[in-house]
C-alpha cells in the first residue's frame, strides 16, 4: 500500500489563548497552531510512524500557506490538499479555562474544505490505501457530503477499511438532528466508528432539546441518551466496531457481536481537552493498521490522548510512538 491512512475533512488555523484561566473577553494574545479533526489525526498518525495523507481544501490565502507548510514539515502527504479559489481557510479561536471550560469559536463561512467535490475524489489513490478515515462534519453541507460518501464507497470497493470519526459540532448543522440522519446514512460504508458518548447519542438524536451547549464548548456539547443503546443501534447499520472515547475514563470498544471491552485510561492533569480525541484516533489507527488487538490499540489511543490534554494545542503536540510508549510504560504499559 502507498498509504497506511488517508484522512478527509476539515483543516484550519487554530488560535489558542495564551492566557490560561482567563475568561474569553480578557484574553490578551493567542498562539497559532494547525487544527481540524482529520488534519490532526493525519499528523498524529504520521508522528507515530504511519504513512498518512490528507485530503482537504485550503483557500488561496496566507492561512492556507501556514497550514500547508506545517503539514509538509511533519511529513504528511499533501498532494491531495486542494487550494480552492475564492474560498477561505478555516479558523478556530479557543479560550482555555481548565479544568472544564474551553469556549470555542469556529470561522467556517465560505470555507474551502467543505467545497471538496466528487471530481476531487476521483484523483485519490483509494485503491492504494489501507484505511480511509473521514469526519462527520464533512456531511454537514454539499458538495462535501456527496464527495465524502462517494470516497467512502470507492474506498470500500477497493478493499480499504473505512473509519468514521463522528466529530459532532452542533453549530455546523442547520438542525442538530440532521447530524444523526447524515451519520447513519454513511454507516453502511463504515467498518469502525469513533466518538464520545455525546457524539454517539447525537448520532441517534430524536429530540433537538437533548443537546445542551454551555460556555460555547462546541467540541464538548452534552447530548442526553443511553450510550449503550445508541451504540448498539448504530452497529446494527453496518460497522463491526464502535469505539467510545471516554476521556479520563479511558475507552469502551462496543462490538457488533454484542461484546464490550473496557480499556483503562492514564492519570494526567488536564490543560486543554481539544485535540485529545484526535490524538486517541491517531493512536488507535496505528494499532488498527498494524493488526493489534482492540485493547492494545485503544490503550495506545488513550496514551496519545492523555499526552495531548497536558499540552497547549492539538496537531503541534501529537506524540511519537517512542514518546507514547515511554509514557505508557510509566503507567502499566500498553
Amino acid at each position: 500500500m502507498q498509504y497506511d491512512t488517508l484522512h478527509m475533512g476539515r483543516s484550519s488555523i487554530d488560535l489558542y489563548s495564551n492566557d490560561i484561566g482567563a475568561p474569553f473577553p480578557e484574553i490578551t494574545g493567542f498562539a497559532a497552531y494547525v487544527g481540524g479533526s482529520p488534519t490532526n489525526i493525519s499528523v498524529g498518525a504520521r508522528r507515530l510512524g504511519l504513512r498518512s495523507a490528507l485530503f482537504t481544501g485550503l483557500g488561496e490565502d496566507p492561512v492556507g500557506d501556514f497550514v500547508l507548510r506545517f503539514l509538509e514539515q511533519n511529513g504528511v502527504e499533501t498532494r491531495y490538499v486542494i487550494r480552492k479559489p475564492g474560498r477561505r481557510t478555516s479558523a478556530v479561536l479557543l479560550g482555555i479555562e481548565p479544568p472544564d471550560r474551553f469556549p470555542l469559536v469556529f470561522y467556517r463561512e465560505n470555507c474551502a474544505d467543505i467545497e471538496l467535490t466528487i471530481d476531487d475524489v476521483l484523483a485519490l489513490p483509494l485503491d492504494d490505501v489501507a484505511v480511509f478515515q473521514f469526519a462527520g462534519t464533512n456531511l454537514s453541507r454539499e458538495p462535501s457530503r456527496s464527495a465524502t460518501l462517494f470516497a467512502a464507497e470507492r474506498a470500500r470497493e477497493a478493499g480499504a477499511r473505512v473509519v468514521l470519526d463522528l466529530d459532532f459540532r452542533p453549530d455546523q448543522w442547520h438542525d442538530t438532528r440532521a447530524f444523526g440522519v447524515a451519520a447513519r446514512s454513511a454507516l453502511r460504508l463504515v467498518d469502525v466508528v469513533l466518538g464520545t458518548a455525546d457524539e454517539v447519542n447525537a448520532a441517534e438524536l430524536a429530540d433537538a432539546g437533548d443537546v445542551r451547549l454551555e460556555h460555547s464548548q462546541i467540541s464538548d456539547a452534552r447530548v442526553g441518551g443511553d450510550v449503550e443503546t445508541a451504540a448498539r443501534q448504530l452497529l446494527e447499520l453496518g460497522p463491526g466496531v464502535l469505539v467510545e472515547k471516554r476521556g479520563e475514563r479511558g475507552a469502551c470498544v462496543w462490538m457488533a457481536d454484542g461484546a464490550a471491552l473496557e480499556v483503562e485510561s492514564f492519570p494526567v492533569e488536564v490543560q486543554n481537552i481539544l485535540g485529545a480525541g484526535d490524538a486517541f484516533a491517531a493512536g488507535f489507527l496505528y494499532g488498527y493498521v498494524n493488526g493489534w488487538d482492540w485493547h492494545r490499540a485503544a490503550r495506545l489511543g488513550n496514551a496519545c490522548g492523555a499526552i495531548v490534554v497536558t499540552k497547549h494545542g492539538c496537531a503541534n503536540f501529537m506524540p511519537t510512538l517512542e514518546e507514547a510508549t515511554a509514557f505508557a510504560e510509566k503507567h502499566g504499559g500498553l
